[in-house]
């Protein structure tokens, strides 16, 4: 076709995007002190009649290529934070700081693989091999592989406590907002003074990201680090070390619950906690073979900001209605909790909660993502540095003045006509997605071994 050059140099614009926009409209560039037009751009001048524009989402089951930016960006937010660059000064990297895993409490017994010294261990092996009320083994002598399916589905599904689950997670974003007050709250009783004046002295700053777990339930992987009190270009006392940091963590952990109405009329309200197991590693400067590295850190967390509910199971998109549970190819356990979703949401004690609507990312309803305002750059700056590289390149195709300075001014007019490919276009979309990102890891794999050979 005479439109398929030009439409496959928009594809390529957007990144090879598995859902793009598209869009009708305008976009003129005027010297704001002449009122001359420099520049006309219209959609109705396109041999397709429209532009396509990337659909941005963060997931990467939908859409492999808006995700593999948005954990681009999300790798360099948490790496400015840890080392510096973005605007953050290098000498953050000097900051007392950690990683953090936050879990879930146990809803019920559920099949793991389990190691020591990387060989598999029987998943829960009992000697009397006891069986609970409904007849079930209360025990599993598999050694289960990494790719097993049965890996987080409960051994008993009528002993599983899936209306506490899904209202743990429902409730786990409010959980770590009352951590993150209750942190500077327990370094100032440990210090013995006021808040007040702990933030004259002190600064908390964190970036953190939700991750599923199989069983279901999420769990949150946070940089937690402190700062001078005007943030990462302050140094912090000298006597806020990382034994510390690491002590309020868990203090404040332990001292924060959310409390919710009983599903049963008349019953007791449910005291919605952090689960026992804690994990804090330090992250230091010069990391050793058996530390972890401001790298490794970053790239782990990016990995799971573009995960969604789907790697425990369920699927990546909002149930309408309660009949379409019955046919989702989803497994037992997230059906279960599915089920309970729509369930609890009849109920006037959480009507206000909205768990039909979150059903499909069984109950969780908080951000994957979220900084404290100082922790480093934002996603924003990020894409608006993209953003202004791109339209750089754009004027100098086009022999626009360069750099424009401040005498133009952009001004546009859109409109929504359409998303995702049409009939014969996903293929070369795909052509383009893995193009683009094969030039990517050569890219990488260029920087790495030109950063090892450097002197």
């Amino acid at each position: 076709m005479p439109d398929f050059a030009r439409w496959q140099q928009m594809v390529y614009a957007t990144g090879g995007c598995a859902h793009p926009i598209r869009l009708h409209g305008e976009r003129l560039t005027v010297d704001t002190g002449t009122g001359e037009i420099v520049d006309v751009y219209r959609t109705a001048d396109e041999p397709t009649g429209y532009l396509l524009t990337a659909c941005g989402n963060r997931r990467a089951s939908v859409c492999p290529s808006c995700a593999a930016t948005y954990r681009d960006d999300t790798y360099h937010l948490i790496l400015s934070g840890l080392r510096g660059g973005k605007g953050v000064p290098e000498d953050v990297s000097a900051h007392p700081r950690v990683f953090a895993t936050f879990t879930a409490p146990s809803f019920g017994a559920v099949h793991a693989r389990r190691e020591k010294e990387g060989t598999a261990m029987p998943c829960r092996p009992r000697r009397d091999n006891p069986a609970c009320r409904h007849g079930r083994p209360k025990s599993c002598g598999k050694r289960h592989a990494e790719d097993d399916p049965q890996i987080g589905q409960p051994l008993c599904v009528d002993c599983y406590d899936y209306i506490g689950a899904v209202l743990w997670n429902a409730h786990a974003g409010e959980l770590w907002r009352r951590f993150t007050q209750a942190l500077p709250a327990v370094l100032a009783r440990t210090l013995g003074i006021s808040r007040a004046e702990l933030r004259r002295r002190l600064r908390v700053s964190y970036a953190k990201v939700a991750e599923y777990q199989a069983r279901g339930l999420v769990h949150f992987h946070a940089v937690i680090r402190l700062d001078g009190p005007k943030g990462p270009a302050d140094v912090p006392p000298g006597w806020a070390t990382v034994e510390l940091l690491e002590h309020s963590i868990r203090q404040a952990a332990d001292t924060v619950s959310v409390r919710v109405r009983s599903p049963v009329p008349g019953g007791p309200p449910l005291e919605l906690v952090w689960g026992r197991q804690l994990d804090i590693e330090p992250l230091y400067v010069a990391a050793g073979l058996e530390e972890v590295s401001d790298e490794r850190v970053a790239s782990y967390v990016a990995k799971y900001a573009t995960k969604g509910a789907e790697a425990s199971g369920t699927v990546d998109h909002p149930i309408r209605h309660a009949g379409e549970i019955a046919r989702l190819k989803v497994t037992e356990h997230a059906r279960r909790m599915i089920y309970a979703c729509f369930a609890l949401d009849g109920s006037p004690n959480y009507s206000k909660i909205g768990l039909q609507r979150w059903a499909h990312m069984l109950g969780y309803r908080g951000h994957f993502s979220t900084k404290s305002r100082r922790y480093s750059t934002t996603l924003g700056t990020l894409r608006q540095a993209r953003a202004d590289h791109r339209a750089e390149q754009a004027r100098q195709r086009m022999g626009l003045p360069d750099p424009p300075g401040q005498d133009t001014v952009t001004l546009g007019t859109w409109r929504y006509v359409g998303s995702g490919h049409r009939e014969g276009e996903h293929m070369w979309a795909q052509i383009a997605r893995q193009r683009i990102a094969t030039a990517r890891k050569i890219a990488r794999e260029k920087d790495q071994t030109t950063e090892s050979h450097d002197p």
